[in-house]
């Protein structure tokens, strides 16, 4: 286990912990990237299971995304945030694995070609479908996860972040690698498509 003299030898604020965990971590210390990782193990393992939906492949992915991280931690950009680019990381394993399972995983953006290599998003954010409006809308919990899971992959990704785990648009672009117009666009386009999922559902057990 690291000993607190990991935690406090350098001093100052947690960011410059963090950045000094970091370094220890590009030298192989892997007590150092346990303690690094900590915080955010949990929560990487959480978006890794509803992407998933197996409990197993669920461990496998983000115990791969783990060793991922730590191979490449000296590839890290020191500017940018740690967490950011670890959950870009899971993300973009878990779709590896389940292309490499062949499960369904494709792209589901669409964009207006305005000639001379131009594109634009079709639509923008829409909060009113996010999943917390839904449940206000007397749809249960139970109902929207079930919903959630049976999205497209690309959707439930980009639900996951922003509307479960809270992230900002900007902090999901860098995380999907993709520009703020795409990130709406999917944004507005998947809760659009929980809505219909969840009428549906409604429907059928009415």
């Amino acid at each position: 286990m690291l000993t607190s003299k990991y935690i406090t030898e350098r001093g100052g604020t947690m960011n410059n912990n963090e950045r000094w965990l970091i370094e220890e971590s590009r030298k192989g210390n892997v007590d150092a990237f346990e303690e690094l990782i900590k915080d955010y193990k949990r929560s990487a393992y959480n978006i890794a299971l509803r992407v998933m939906r197996n409990v197993e492949d669920a461990e496998d992915a983000s115990q791969e995304a783990l060793i991922k991280i730590f191979k490449n931690i000296s590839s890290f950009n020191m500017d940018s945030t740690f967490k950011v680019w670890m959950y870009r990381i899971v993300v973009n394993t878990c779709i590896d694995f389940k292309r490499r399972k062949s499960i369904n995983a494709v792209s589901i953006d669409e964009t207006i070609d305005l000639g001379s290599g131009r594109e634009i998003q079709r639509e923008i954010s829409d909060e009113s479908n996010n999943p917390d409006a839904l449940i206000e809308r007397n749809y249960s919990t139970q109902l929207v996860n079930d919903a959630i899971n049976m999205l497209e992959d690309d959707f439930k990704t980009i639900i996951i972040l922003r509307d479960i785990k809270g992230f900002t648009y900007d902090e999901i672009s860098e995380i999907l690698a993709c520009n703020l117009g795409t990130v709406k666009s999917r944004l507005s386009r998947g809760r659009k498509r929980l809505k219909e999922l969840l009428e549906k559902e409604m429907k059928a057990n009415s």
